[in-house]
């Protein structure tokens, strides 16, 4: 049937026409029972074709009787809230959050509503494409809107706070349950992340907060991806790459325009942890710099947030590769923080009432950070390093007067274990900064630690310790003449291995190579675009010339350039290790590759 030439079946009919009374007589008829029209208005609210003229025209009656949406009208508000009015022209979104502000001012019971409704902008919007009959469902990566619609949401989000103080107590759940799921694209957990932290610059009394939830969720991803699985990734994916190029040759100015992809990780959570890792450091540097100065007092305040999620989540989380370098990094923008750093961690690794799990923790961080951090000086080394002496000098006194016989036991004594260790681990990466300049103060300083009576003493701490972290510490104290460990080393090594009870059933002889289950936090760090910021402030490992090396030994060097191995090769075997739980077990440890000891097997 044609009428004017129009098809009246098959066209749509032009959307300016609006059907029913207005929204404060629909309101009135639907008190009275006749909900005719209030089912009408909902249909027309939620019609996708929706447009901007009707938007404002509803919202502007909306805004004069938002007295009367009471609790009873929870579906028609929903429906409002469902609005598309993220992206639209100027007056559409000027309206909705002039309807927002009366809404929550006179109406808190929807609060917690209009609060997830911004949050859930927070993402790109969802596209769903069809690859083979298979509906694939992700963000939009195309739309160019984007910082213009989170500054949108942003805006909202402050006039709630605005007319609601209370609106951050409501909001930390909402974002904590919006999170993205972290199988979701890097560019969805980006977004997300971004606008997490963004909330922040105006509502800083949550920003402990908002970093304990991102940190949580980042520490899943870190324990996911272990380091031998990422360095795994990352040689197949060099191969598959070089296969490729050798079989397409593409021209040289079509190759010009192409992305790099030397930046993108091949393994995919390491790639999701990258982009992660790059916006939060972003952040960092952000909130502490004011036009290239360092603005100390936001420094001291998020030191401390950062500080208090290091000791709930990062400390006791034993595989993380990556997370942890968000302090690293921050602590490398003034020797204070890093002072501070290092004193908190001295602070749990010497306190009986904490549990010695988290001391000997607490000892890793301290031994990697004195290691690893190019910008902590050879005089806060030195100053740890007599600290801890102190402390360990002390535990043998005590050990010695209480009569009994002392016996290398890592159940009773861990935290002085790992001390030990700590203490070896910074002289092996720092002794040469420590003698160059003056070798004669040097070698004095390093001969007042009296070394030799830590090495000698019945808890025999390098019999527990790891075997490359021995050797190298036995390798320079030989050359410089401090201490002489070989005896004490023969002597572990003649000892009867244990016999180890086999999960697989029967007794097989073992040694547990890292009995103390040491954790490197600070080992090389593998991530590539966040790895840019770390990578002039870290200190890799060099190795010891031949004159710090025994002559009969070097042989067995088979050193592999251009890489970090210090802990070559000591992973230990999965069946028959004691004390070890999966967690731990060979995620971090020691990989084929780069874990912190150098491949030099005495």
């Amino acid at each position: 049937m044609e009428i004017d030439g129009r098809d009246f079946l098959n066209t749509p009919p032009v959307k300016t026409v609006r059907f029913g009374g207005s929204v404060a007589e629909t309101l009135a008829k639907h008190k009275q029972g006749d909900s005719s029209d209030y089912e009408l208005l909902k249909h027309q609210l939620a019609d996708p074709e929706i447009k901007d003229a009707q938007i404002i025209n509803w919202l502007q009656e909306f805004r004069s009787c938002v007295t009367q949406l009471t609790k009873d009208h929870e579906q028609l508000i929903y429906t409002i809230l469902r609005l598309p009015w993220v992206g639209r022209s100027h007056a559409v979104v000027e309206e909705y959050m002039a309807f927002l502000s009366n809404l929550v001012s006179a109406q808190t019971v929807y609060l917690c509503a209009c609060l997830k409704m911004v949050v859930s902008h927070f993402t790109p919007k969802r596209v769903t494409i069809c690859e083979g009959g298979v509906d694939i469902s992700d963000s939009d990566d195309e739309d160019e809107n984007l910082p213009r619609n989170f500054d949108q949401c942003h805006q909202a989000l402050q006039l709630i706070t605005r007319y609601v103080p209370s609106t951050s107590r409501f909001l930390m759940p909402i974002l904590q349950e919006n999170f993205p799921f972290v199988q979701k694209s890097s560019r969805t957990l980006e977004c997300y992340v971004h606008n997490l932290l963004r909330i922040t610059t105006y509502i800083p009394s949550i920003q402990r907060d908002i970093l304990e939830v991102i940190i949580g969720k980042m520490l899943k991803l870190d324990v996911s991806a272990s380091r031998s699985d990422i360095e795994e990734a990352e040689e197949n994916g060099v191969q598959n790459q070089q296969t490729e190029e050798g079989l397409f040759d593409m021209d040289e100015d079509m190759s010009g325009d192409q992305p790099s992809r030397t930046a993108v990780m091949a393994h995919p959570v390491a790639e999701r942890l990258d982009t992660l890792m790059a916006v939060l450091m972003a952040y960092i540097k952000d909130v502490c710099h004011v036009n290239d100065t360092l603005h100390v007092e936001r420094t001291k305040d998020l030191y401390r947030d950062l500080l208090s999620v290091f000791d709930k989540l990062i400390l006791p989380t034993h595989a993380s590769c990556h997370v942890q370098y968000t302090l690293f990094y921050l602590c490398s923008f003034r020797v204070a923080l890093a002072e501070a750093f290092l004193d908190h961690l001295w602070k749990i690794l010497q306190s009986p009432s904490q549990p010695a799990v988290l001391r000997q923790a607490a000892a890793g961080y301290l031994g990697s950070f004195l290691a690893r951090a190019k910008f902590i000086p050879v005089l806060t080394v030195r100053a740890c390093l007599d600290l801890l002496l102190s402390w360990i000098h002390r535990y043998i006194d005590s050990q010695d007067s209480s009569g009994r016989q002392a016996c290398c036991d890592i159940s009773l004594h861990g935290p002085f274990y790992t001390a030990c260790q700590a203490v070896f681990y910074t002289i092996i990466f720092r002794h040469r900064a420590m003698l160059e300049g003056n070798m004669k103060k040097g070698l004095e300083y390093l001969q007042s630690l009296n070394l030799e009576r830590v090495v000698m003493c019945q808890l025999n701490p390098l019999k527990v310790c790891l075997p490359s972290v021995t050797s190298m510490f036995a390798a320079i104290t030989r050359t410089y003449q401090v201490v002489f460990c070989y005896t004490i080393i023969e002597r572990n090594n003649r000892h009867m291995l244990p016999v180890v009870r086999s999960s697989a059933g029967g007794d097989s002889v073992t040694t547990n190579t890292n009995p103390l289950d040491s954790f490197f936090p600070f080992d090389p760090y593998l991530l590539k675009r966040s790895g840019k910021l770390i990578e002039p402030l870290y200190q890799v490992w060099e190795e010891l010339s031949d004159a710090e090396l025994l002559p009969t030994k070097t042989g067995q060097q088979g050193s592999r350039e251009d890489e970090d191995d210090f802990l070559s090769g000591e992973t230990p075997k999965a069946e028959g290790i004691v004390g070890m739980t999966p967690s731990s077990y060979g995620s971090n440890i020691c990989s084929p590759s780069s874990v912190g000891s150098p491949p030099i097997a005495f």
